[in-house]
């Protein structure tokens, strides 16, 4: 029992260092760790991710925004954009084959960490944000702002991931949001989204405490811990870490759930 307390700490101080620093990109590590590490059924991983990532999230948020990186209304609008599909996530779930529900989860952490990659590549976005408020996008800006709150909230329902590697990029591209106030923003959206998927499992899902608390607790040091840090620390080289992080972690995860299906 100690030995299974002590890992879900490290882990949980892991992912948390990750939503606090970048946004996002340790969140969808908390599944794998569930199942392989803790030994959590897939399902039973997806809905105590969504407790850990939500609570870590939104105590993120709050830490960001005591330095005024969160804008309330936008991630507002994008979390609730997502709501509905993180419904139609979470009904799914309960349908799919665990060992197709953690390949699904395997090509997701590759997306992510192509993402985190081509995000370190990028120098930070120069210049003042354009806006607070989706409400002075074109057209096609709108539909990727739509489209990716869409997108994230049905990853949150499905997988129990926050989705922080696609928030990210979305508000930085699509509403000029600089990548600190990117960062504090996606937090809040990640935290509504997990929110809504919890409510939409209500009567179907059970909770691991003895490990679900512990885990938040050290997730929750890490972020704030992670949240002081940022601005001392290269952003880059921390896409570059966790990219490299999900990367073998994605590798596992496929081999064992092809080898199970096999």
């Amino acid at each position: 029992m100690l030995t299974t307390l002590l890992a879900a700490a490290g882990l949980g101080l892991l992912i948390g260092a990750s939503l606090g620093a970048l946004g996002g990109g340790g969140s969808i590590i908390t599944v794998p760790a569930l199942v392989y590490l803790l030994g959590e059924s897939p399902q039973a991983a997806t809905t105590g991710s969504l407790v850990i990532v939500g609570v870590t999230s939104l105590i993120g948020a709050v830490g960001h925004a005591r330095s005024g990186n969160v804008r309330w209304a936008t991630g507002a609008v994008f979390g609730v954009t997502g709501i509905v599909a993180s419904w139609a996530g979470s009904a799914l779930n309960r349908h799919v084959e665990p060992n197709v529900l953690l390949l699904a989860f395997a090509a997701l952490m590759l997306l992510a960490a192509v993402g985190m990659l081509r995000r370190a590549r990028r120098a930070p976005l120069a210049g003042r944000e354009r806006s607070d408020a989706p409400s002075t996008l074109t057209a096609a800006g709108l539909a990727r702002f739509v489209g990716a709150g869409l997108l994230v909230g049905f990853l949150t329902g499905f997988l129990g991931v926050g989705g922080g590697f696609i928030i990210v990029p979305a508000l930085v591209m699509a509403l000029g949001l600089s990548m600190p106030v990117a960062v504090g923003t996606s937090l809040l959206v990640i935290s509504i989204n997990s929110a809504a998927a919890l409510a939409a499992r209500a009567g179907h899902a059970t909770f691991d405490w003895s490990l679900i608390l512990p885990f938040t607790l050290a997730a929750v040091t890490g972020s704030l811990l992670a949240t002081r840090a940022a601005d001392r620390v290269s952003p880059a080289a921390l896409s570059r870490a966790f990219a490299a992080l999900l990367i073998l972690v994605a590798t596992y995860v496929a081999v064992r759930s092809a080898v199970s299906l096999g």
